[in-house]
C-alpha cells in the first residue's frame, strides 16, 4: 500500500535525544591532550549530531510520498482526510530545518578551529541546532498525525472497479462474496462505520476490483457530511462503474421510492456508467420496475454472472472511452 512505508515521525524531543546522544558517543574514548584534540573531538560532536538530525529530516520527507504522482484516487483521500497542502507545508520545512541544520555545523566547524574554547562554540552550534528542530516541532506532530490517519486507508488498486450502491440487507455483499469466488478482504475505511469490503476476480489476465462500501452508499446523500461527500468525490477517480442493487420485495426492510429516491442521488453524484439490477428475483415478493437494467439472485445465483459479464463490458467502455479523450487531449495540445 502507498502509505505504508511511511515510518513512526518522531518529536523534536526524541530527535534531539537521538542526535546528542550519538555524539556523546562519538566523543567518548577520545583522550583530550590539548587545544587540538579538543577541537577535534567537539567538532566530530557537532557534526554527528548535524548529520543524524538531517538524515532522519531527510528520510521522513522520503518516506512520504510525492503527492503530484499519486493515482487521483489517493490523491483526493489524502487531500480530504490530512490535506495535501498543509502536508507539502510541512515537508518543505522539514527539508528547510535539514539544510538549515547542515549550513550550521558547517559554520560552526569554521569557527571551532579559529577559537580558543571550543566547548563553548560546540553548545552555540547544539544550542542553534537545537531551535531549529523545535521550530518546527508542531510540523513533525502534524505529519505523525498523518502517518496514522493515511495508513488506515484501505488498499486499493488502480484497476478496474465495480462499486456496489444501495441500502443495506439488499445483497450487496453476497454480491461481492459470489462474484469473487471467496470471502472478500475487510478494509478499515475512515469513513465509514464498518470495513469496506474488497474482492477480485480475473476474467482472463484481467483483474477487476469489487467494492462494498457501507456507511458511504448505503443511505441518502443529503444524510452525509461534507468529508463523506468528498470520500465519494475520491471514488470517482477510478476506473469504475456502479452497480446499484434494488431490493423490489422491500425485505432489506426501505420502501422502493426510498431505493428509488437513492439511486437518482448516486447517479447525479457519481458520473459514472450505473447498471441498476433488482435483487431476490427468487422470492414471491418479487415485482418488477420499469427503470432496473438487469434481475439476480444472489441466494440462488441466478442471473449472476449476467450481471457480472455486463458490469465488466461497461467498465471496458468506460475506460477506452477515456483513455480516447486522454489521447485526444494530448493531440489537441500538441497542435
Amino acid at each position: 500500500m502507498i502509505f505504508e512505508k511511511i515510518n513512526t515521525v518522531p518529536t523534536s524531543e526524541e530527535l534531539l535525544d537521538k542526535a546528542f546522544r550519538r555524539a556523546t558517543r562519538a566523543m567518548s574514548g577520545k583522550t583530550i591532550t590539548g587545544r587540538r584534540t579538543a577541537i577535534e573531538a567537539n567538532e566530530s560532536m557537532m557534526l554527528t549530531a548535524a548529520n543524524i538530525l538531517t538524515d532522519n529530516l531527510k528520510n521522513i520527507v522520503r518516506r512520504f510520498p510525492t503527492f503530484e504522482n499519486l493515482p487521483p484516487f489517493y490523491y483526493e483521500l489524502a487531500d480530504v482526510m490530512v490535506g495535501v497542502d498543509d502536508l507539502r507545508k510541512s515537508l518543505s520545512r522539514l527539508d528547510w530545518a535539514s539544510a538549515k541544520i547542515h549550513e550550521i555545523a558547517r559554520e560552526h566547524v569554521g569557527n571551532i578551529r579559529k577559537s580558543k574554547d571550543p566547548i563553548h562554540v560546540r553548545k552555540q552550534c547544539f544550542g542553534r541546532i537545537s531551535s531549529i528542530i523545535y521550530s518546527i516541532d508542531k510540523d513533525l506532530l502534524f505529519l505523525n498525525k498523518a502517518r496514522n490517519k493515511l495508513r488506515k486507508l484501505p488498499s486499493v488498486e488502480d484497476e478496474p472497479t465495480i462499486v456496489v450502491a444501495g441500502y443495506p440487507n439488499i445483497g450487496k455483499s453476497s454480491f461481492v462474496t459470489k462474484v469473487t469466488g471467496a470471502t472478500p478482504e475487510i478494509a478499515p475505511y475512515p469513513f465509514t462505520t464498518k470495513g469496506v469490503s474488497i474482492g477480485h476476480f480475473f476474467v482472463g489476465n484481467d483483474r477487476y476490483q469489487v467494492m462494498d462500501t457501507p456507511g458511504l452508499l448505503d443511505r441518502p446523500m443529503s444524510q452525509r457530511n461534507e468529508i463523506e461527500l468528498q470520500a465519494i468525490t475520491a471514488l470517482k477517480n477510478l476506473d469504475a462503474v456502479v452497480l446499484f442493487i434494488i431490493d423490489p420485495t422491500e425485505t432489506c426492510g426501505y420502501e422502493i421510492k426510498d431505493q428509488k429516491r437513492m439511486l437518482d442521488e448516486v447517479r447525479s453524484e457519481f458520473k459514472l456508467p450505473v447498471l441498476v439490477v433488482a435483487n431476490k428475483s427468487d422470492l414471491p415478493q418479487y415485482k418488477q420496475l420499469d427503470y432496473v437494467d438487469m434481475k439476480m439472485s444472489t441466494a440462488t445465483g441466478e442471473g449472476v454472472s449476467e450481471v457480472t459479464l455486463k458490469l465488466i463490458e461497461m467498465v471496458t467502455k468506460a475506460i477506452e472511452e477515456k483513455q480516447k479523450d486522454e489521447e485526444e487531449q494530448i493531440i489537441e495540445n500538441e497542435l
